[in-house]
């Protein structure tokens, strides 16, 4: 696939299924005699073919990293994505027939992949055929770190040359104008997408080029328009995409890759103006959708761009330094970081061993928690989650968000969320559907799987929660306990499952439920913090380790794993002799924990089954961290 094949649209799909198909008359007489003739399914099996291909998939510019004015429109483009929201079905004209005015020849045209329909359409005809598509917001992944961002950059900008030469002149000029033009309202600065008439964008000689014409970079100011980011201060374009089959195999908040037809046409916010504008002039009974419903689902396509799907991939990670297909299928990359595993495992526990300033305990169960996952559900308990509590963490130097940016440098995606009081009783953490836009209005845990959440407790201060701050504990206590989220719905909430790695860090136990708590013990002094810190930090920067460490923490996560009969009867025999002296010493929820803690050990080894050694060694660590506990508890009273 050659990079000019990246330029198909949505035109080029019908003209391609036509020329490639010879058992099919014309599309026309296909359309006519069976509107499901299957070209479609040609199209899209046409793409997946290509884009099987890791070079061929890197082609194919990315709206997460190309600006949106070097993108030529109606052009196959790709967007790295979650489900923020999900929109109610909408009908559209699937085949429709157009007359020519001057010489009053009929065409059959297809209205797949596109937005904007083409000249002189026959509302009266009788092959018009009326289909049906799904429209998803969607939104960059959340908490996406620039690490990530920077090295998926370089897959596409490497292969997109700066240009204007796929805008008119005029268009050229805003972009060299493009500060100036920011402080403008959009209707000023795109005069032509605004039709003097209701029927205009479906044909004059005009529509069509302004159906083709960039959008001039993203200049239209967003400040009226809030894009729905889960998480503040996060960048890149939102997305309406539209699906047109297969659409309950997709979820909220599933991550995708997302390949399809870029429509950026300015006709759609003169449209957008257009309905806003009758419907002001009715009774507001009388109105399918209020205004600012017409707001939300029919924003600028400058600031929200179409994209038309034709196929979509399920990221089972975001981490660009792995292959994006599954590991079976990718058995020589396996094998082979399989066989460092142990060794950049001894590396990772050294580095971390100095971040945790001398606690090699608590850097082995950090690595752990790192690794963790979810990954099954029986009724309603998650398998695999393991929150860490880490306790004791100094108050000094900005000890915790220097930790935090550690380890930001290592996981693909996470978020810093400090819990004070300001914070709690202001943010909304979980999603609240407004039934007057009808959208279903972001919170701060509407995050992708494996997300990295570090909860700093060290900053929450004495003072009182309000009704706001009560629920936003409550939720992230059934985030820990439950691995879901309850998503306000008014007048009742909905359960969404998750996957997020919660470590909070605190000075004491922390207030909210948590897999495993251990509590710090420095070996470095107060006075060296700061100097110690910084060396760390700038050592990871310049290290060689860096990708190592990225491969790993990624690679545990996806790693399958299972027990043997024969080790699992080892396990029982070793329950029921630790309880032969004492019962109370050891519960169910103890044996559970250090079931988790060998499981993870064995991954974090390259282990795949639980060997009787990794048994053994999960059962020291756990008496280790389970003694350190007893000897703070006595220290401090009854704090553990």
């Amino acid at each position: 696939m050659s990079e000019s094949s990246c330029g198909v649209g949505s035109e080029d799909l019908c003209t391609h299924i036509h020329s490639h198909n010879p058992h099919s008359e014309t599309f026309t007489a296909a359309s006519q005699n069976n509107p499901n003739s299957g070209w479609e399914a040609k199209a899209v099996e046409f793409f997946q073919d290509q884009l099987k291909d890791r070079d061929t998939h890197t082609l194919v510019p990315s709206l997460n990293d190309v600006p949106l004015h070097y993108l030529k429109p109606n052009s196959l483009v790709k967007f790295r994505c979650l489900i923020q929201d999900m929109f109610d079905p909408e009908f559209y004209m699937g085949v429709y027939e157009t007359v020519d005015p001057s010489t009053k020849t009929k065409m059959l045209r297809c209205g797949k992949y596109k937005d904007v329909t083409e000249c002189g359409v026959d509302f009266n005809s009788r092959n018009t055929v009326t289909a049906e598509r799904q429209t998803f917001y969607c939104v960059p992944i959340p908490g996406e770190n620039p690490w990530v961002k920077e090295r998926y950059a370089g897959f596409s900008q490497a292969r997109v040359v700066p240009s204007t030469s796929y805008a008119p002149s005029r268009q050229k000029r805003s972009y060299e104008e493009d500060d100036d033009m920011d402080t403008q309202p959009q209707k000023q600065r795109e005069p032509h997408a605004g039709p003097h008439s209701p029927s205009e964008h479906h044909g004059n000689g005009d529509c069509k080029r302004q159906e083709t014409e960039a959008p001039s970079s993203q200049t239209a100011s967003a400040s009226h328009l809030d894009l729905n980011f889960p998480l503040p201060g996060e960048k890149g374009p939102s997305c309406l995409v539209k699906v047109y089959e297969d659409w309950d195999s997709f979820k909220l908040n599933d991550t995708l890759e997302v390949y399809g037809i870029l429509s950026v046409s300015p006709a759609l916010s003169a449209l957008a103006d257009e309905k806003d504008a009758s419907s002001s002039l009715l009774d507001p009974t009388e109105s399918m959708e209020t205004a600012e419903e017409q707001r939300v689902h029919s924003p600028p396509a400058s600031l929200v761009p179409r994209l038309h799907m034709l196929y979509a991939k399920p990221l089972p990670h975001n981490n660009p330094l792995l292959p994006s297909a599954t590991l079976e299928d990718n058995s020589a990359f396996l094998s082979s970081t399989l066989s460092e595993m142990a060794s950049v495992r001894e590396e990772l526990l050294s580095y971390f061993t100095h971040v945790l300033l001398g606690d090699a305990l608590a850097a082995e169960y950090l690595i752990l928690h790192l690794i963790s996952n979810v990954y099954s559900r029986r009724d309603v308990l998650p398998l695999g989650k393991f929150t860490l509590n880490l306790s004791g963490c100094p108050t000094v130097a900005s000890y915790t968000e220097r930790f935090y940016q550690i380890i930001q440098q290592l996981v693909p995606s996470s978020h810093y969320l400090a819990m004070s009081l300001q914070n709690m009783n202001q943010m909304r953490l979980v999603p609240k559907k407004d039934y007057v836009a009808n959208r279903l209005v972001s919170g701060a845990l509407q995050l992708a799987r494996n997300t990295s959440l570090f909860l700093d407790e060290t900053q929450l201060e004495q003072g009182q929660l309000d009704t706001t701050g009560v629920r936003n504990v409550t939720a992230l206590g059934n985030l820990i306990s439950w691995q879901k989220v309850d998503y306000d719905f008014n007048y009742h909430q909905m359960e969404f499952p998750c996957n997020i790695n919660v470590l909070i860090a605190s000075e004491g136990r922390s207030l909210l439920p948590s897999d495993c708590q251990i509590h710090l013990q420095p070996q470095v002094a107060p006075s060296q913090l700061d100097e110690s810190l910084s060396s760390i930090h700038m050592h990871l920067q310049a290290s060689s380790q860096l990708n190592k460490f990225r491969i790993y923490l990624s690679m545990a996560r996806l790693l399958d794993y299972s027990i043997s009969d024969e080790v699992t009867k080892s396990v029982e025999d070793d329950f029921v002799d630790m309880r032969k002296d004492d019962p109370q010493s050891v519960s169910a929820e103890d044996l559970h924990r250090m079931l988790v803690v060998a499981r993870l050990l064995s991954l974090s080894l390259g282990q795949t089954s639980l060997s009787r050694d990794s048994w053994l060694r999960a059962k020291h660590i756990e008496m280790l961290r389970r003694s350190r506990m007893e000897q703070h508890k006595c220290v401090n009273g009854n704090e553990p």
